[in-house]
């Protein structure tokens, strides 16, 4: 038999939606930001030869070029307001991650609740500046070495500086804003919006090559079908829980004694997401961004790391795994699902493991669950990400659309569902609730008449 839940879910409708008017702003709440995101990549950088930047990424956008124009939505290909892209944030974000499981100040300010939270935030904001100004100033004397601003010198160097990082800080104040005030995760959202805007042309530009003969049907109908495979095998695997089983003890509440429950505390196969990937995808670009603008400016060193660290080199690939895995374990026990954490709600709220004594018992048993869980969880991960990247590098894709990129669009197109679904069966809640206190007024008002004196 369906829950209540279950039932509520299926009689979800147009009109329902229609009756959620805090749902209905939310999105279009989302939306309007989102649309203010991709107007600020069509504002160009000051100073930038528009001609010889439209060559320059022409000729860049087949190698690393296309793998930043497709994560920055196409706003480094354009050099606009938005060129940095999130990335600098996501890179402060890991290593102040990082740094608050091995300092203990961190650590202690992690424990302090909202206060301490807020600390934390502030101190990722001071290290986004901090690398977003390092990137806007590597970007700046690449564009100059590559003949690509009107006016060399210090004063375009300045300006081009401002303009990227004041972007960048604006777009993780729209990220922030759309996490509190809309719906789904604004940073990923960002990054969603900035994949799907870059789709159509890429996949124009693919279906043209094979118009023209450069690739064969075989090839085209081989890859559509693996986009489709990986994005079915994303979704199952997304899907997948590990059940462990929970049970409650009887309880008495004065008088009564209710019997014992049961139920499950579920865990997913991937339980950190899209992070690990988008992680290990922020470390790969963080160098190559100045390195891809800087043309023959390109010191022997960072030639010779770009040599082997390339789309679809063996150092990338395997690079990308031990990232991949290092972020999905590293996210999961410091952050998606702490099992100190959940073993103490379980012992306060009486609920226990049958077998396994509550507290530190609990904690380590949940442990060795999950770390079975994310062998397969980051392995499943890697391959995702990699197998894209291979049969790139093998066939020669004219357009990126890697294993990250469809484990993004899948992961925030699933969540955003998700919430939107709950914010449906909050609504209906809401609902059932007034209708019950408003039958419960007419009812007062109604009265019953006792039984008439004889």
């Amino acid at each position: 038999m369906a829950s209540a839940a279950e039932q509520m879910a299926q009689n979800m409708s147009w009109s329902a939606f229609g009756k959620a008017t805090e749902l209905r702003q939310r999105i279009l709440f989302t939306i309007g930001l989102l649309c203010v995101y991709r107007l600020g990549t069509y504002i160009p950088v000051p100073g930038i030869d528009a001609d010889g930047l439209r060559q320059f990424v022409e000729q860049a956008s087949a190698g690393i070029g296309g793998i930043l124009n497709m994560f920055t939505g196409g706003a480094i290909g354009r050099m606009g307001l938005f060129a940095l892209g999130i990335m600098p944030y996501i890179s402060a974000s890991i290593i102040v991650q990082l740094m608050t499981a091995m300092v203990p100040q961190l650590e202690q300010l992690k424990k302090e609740g909202e206060q301490g939270r807020k600390k934390i935030n502030q101190y990722t904001r001071y290290g986004t500046v901090f690398l977003a100004t390092l990137q806007a100033y590597g970007l700046a004397a690449g564009l100059e070495g590559s003949g690509l601003a009107s006016e060399p010198g210090w004063y375009f160097r300045i300006s081009c500086i401002v303009t990227l990082v004041g972007g960048t800080m604006f777009l993780m104040w729209l990220g922030e804003q759309i996490t509190a005030r809309g719906i789904g995760n604004g940073i990923s959202l960002i990054i969603f919006v900035g994949i799907i805007a870059e789709v159509p042309a890429a996949l124009a530009q693919f279906l043209a090559q094979g118009r023209s003969g450069a690739l064969s049907p075989a090839v085209i109908i081989s890859v559509l079908l693996v986009v489709i495979g990986v994005i079915t095998f994303v979704v199952f695997m997304e899907r997948a829980l590990r059940k462990i089983h929970i049970q409650y003890p009887r309880r008495q509440v004065g008088m009564k004694v209710y019997d014992g429950g049961s139920s499950h505390l579920p865990v997913k196969v991937n339980p950190s997401g899209v992070i690990p990937a988008i992680f290990a995808s922020s470390l790969l670009l963080l160098p190559t961004t100045v390195s891809t603008f800087s043309g023959a400016q390109t010191s022997p060193v960072m030639a010779t790391i770009l040599a082997y660290f390339g789309p679809g080199q063996p150092l990338n690939l395997a690079f990308m795994t031990i990232m991949v895995i290092f972020f999905a374990y590293f996210y999961t026990f410091n952050v998606a699902f702490k099992v100190e954490d959940v073993a103490d709600n379980l012992k306060s709220q009486n609920g226990f493991i049958p077998g396994i004594r509550p507290g530190q018992k609990t904690a380590e048993y949940l442990e060795y669950v999950v770390n079975r869980i994310l062998v397969l969880g980051s392995g499943y991960l890697a391959a995702v990400v990699l197998l894209p990247e291979i049969l790139r590098a093998q066939l020669g894709i004219p357009f990126y659309f890697g294993g990250t990129s469809v484990l993004i669009v899948v992961s925030v197109t699933m969540d955003t569902i998700q919430q939107v679904q709950s914010h449906m069966l909050a609504h209906q809640y809401e609902g059932l609730i007034e209708k019950s206190q408003l039958r419960g007024k007419g009812a007062k008002k109604r009265g019953t008449k006792g039984p008439s004196r004889r």
